[in-house]
């Protein structure tokens, strides 16, 4: 198993847009084979930082997701929205 997490720093302004927009990219994931969760998560102490908790049954199927059409056309339109780069990081159980 796979857990990633990413991790954007929305502009304040587009917060809203970015929520809107994940919401079919949420839906679509849940149904992918091979995805076990896959939830989006708003700091506490920075509402600009909106981060995806994501676990997946292995590298397989994390691919498959990066290659569907759903992230490929939303994902990008989401960093459009942010300040920083994403900063993405991938865990193993130990």
């Amino acid at each position: 198993m796979l857990t990633v997490t990413a991790k954007f720093t929305v502009k304040e302004e587009n917060i809203n847009k970015f929520l809107k927009l994940s919401e079919p990219l949420i839906a679509e994931t849940r149904k992918e084979a091979g995805c076990i969760r896959y939830e989006l998560f708003q700091d506490i102490q920075n509402s600009q930082i909106i981060t995806f908790i994501e676990e997946w049954k292995d590298a397989e199927a994390l691919k498959a997701h990066e290659n569907s059409s759903h992230f490929k056309s939303i994902v990008p339109k989401l960093s459009e929205l942010q300040l920083e780069e994403i900063q993405v990081n991938m865990y193993k159980k130990l």
